[in-house]
């Protein structure tokens, strides 16, 4: 190893067998896509292995960067201290030569030193920096930028660098031919234009707009753009799902806790519009290049606003945010004051955008 600016280069020319801690959120780990796209370009010969928590997994089964995903059960086999030694024993039989931590936990640093990797790359965070061998000094993020040039930047300076690559996720025909015919049981039809509505957030109440809003604004671009309407979200978000087909007075496929992960990123990939608050399911979205608008309250829309060709932000600037809080100690001001007709007309305006670009990929068909 040579010294590359302030970190130390890594020697590319043992590395045969890679190991990527993903992210616990399935946000957070479509965000950080481009830097297994890095890894993936500076080890093209390399065997890379995703390690991630069941739910996260199921975002890199199957994906053209990665060979192969191991899931982290920490409720099941994995789960305790004889769980985290069992977990080190199965990835030390693995014989990996670099782990890339780009999750922050001190978990993730302990389980990849008691495997015995060589070479332990990830942020100097959760008092973990022993247990690394190459340490990123967390004063040395960027800061006011975009949560996926973190990721980045901690590759950089260790010399693991690629040309600028997209968010990138995939799902097989298989599963895209199996969306099409759930779709068609609620008389959705393959030529059909599709507005996704997603209510929910995992993280917790305070980043979502509410269901009687999201009915309205579904509602009004259905009957504009001659649209069908679906709505996702997870298994706890069925009731706030519930509430927004009641608007709709049933004019919808309702498919929110209905859905595994592959079957939602299925969804969310044949829609043609989204409408979204700040959440997972965005971020998906983004990274299918589906065209969507999102709501912004409680978080910082600065470092994780969709990274997309065709996105828009509806937020309205209050004193209290971001607070970045689960839920709102106060008056929701921040999601209050976003009106309907806001996220109507960045809607109406994006479509307008879509449809003078020639060249895009998304245009809208005409009503």
């Amino acid at each position: 190893m040579d010294r590359a600016g302030n970190g130390i280069r890594i020697d590319r020319s043992g590395i045969r067998r890679i190991l990527i801690r993903a992210t616990n959120w399935l946000g957070d780990a479509v965000m950080c896509t481009p830097a297994i796209g890095a890894v993936r370009t500076a080890f093209p010969d390399a065997r890379i292995t995703v390690l991630a928590n069941p739910l996260v997994a199921a975002l890199f089964s199957p994906h053209p960067w990665v060979d192969e995903v191991k899931v982290y059960d920490r409720s099941g086999r994995h789960k305790g201290l004889a769980g985290r030694l069992r977990l080190a024993g199965e990835l030390r039989r693995q014989r990996f030569d670099l782990a890339v931590l780009l999750q922050d936990a001190f978990d993730a640093a302990l389980v990849t030193w008691l495997a015995g990797i060589p070479i332990r790359l990830g942020n100097r965070s959760d008092g973990r920096g022993l247990l690394l061998t190459h340490g990123f000094p967390l004063d040395l993020q960027p800061k006011g930028e975009h949560q996926s040039a973190n990721y980045l930047a901690l590759l950089r300076h260790f010399g693991i660098t690629s040309d600028v690559l997209p968010q990138l996720l995939a799902t097989t025909p298989e599963e895209d031919r199996a969306m099409e015919g759930r779709l068609a049981g609620y008389g959705i039809a393959p030529g059909d234009f599709v507005i996704g509505i997603n209510p929910g957030a995992t993280y917790g109440s305070a980043k979502r707009w509410y269901p009687d809003r999201f009915a309205a604004v579904a509602q009004d671009l259905a009957k504009s753009w001659h649209a069908a309407v679906v709505i996702t979200g997870g298994p706890g978000e069925s009731a706030i799902a519930a509430d927004i087909e009641q608007g709709l007075e049933g004019n919808c496929a309702n498919l929110a806790g209905k859905m595994t992960v592959r079957e939602l990123m299925a969804l969310i990939k044949r829609c043609g519009f989204f409408i979204t608050n700040d959440s997972g399911p965005m971020h998906v979205a983004a990274a299918f290049g589906v065209p969507l608008v999102a709501v912004f309250g409680s978080t910082d829309h600065t470092t994780t606003y969709p990274l997309a060709r065709y996105a828009m932000v509806v937020r309205k600037a209050v004193d209290c945010a971001p607070c970045l809080k689960r839920e709102c100690p106060t008056d929701h001001r921040c999601m209050t004051a976003v009106t309907p007709a806001a996220v109507i007309a960045a809607a109406t305006e994006l479509k307008r955008r879509i449809d003078a670009d020639e060249d895009s990929p998304a245009r809208m068909p005409a009503p």
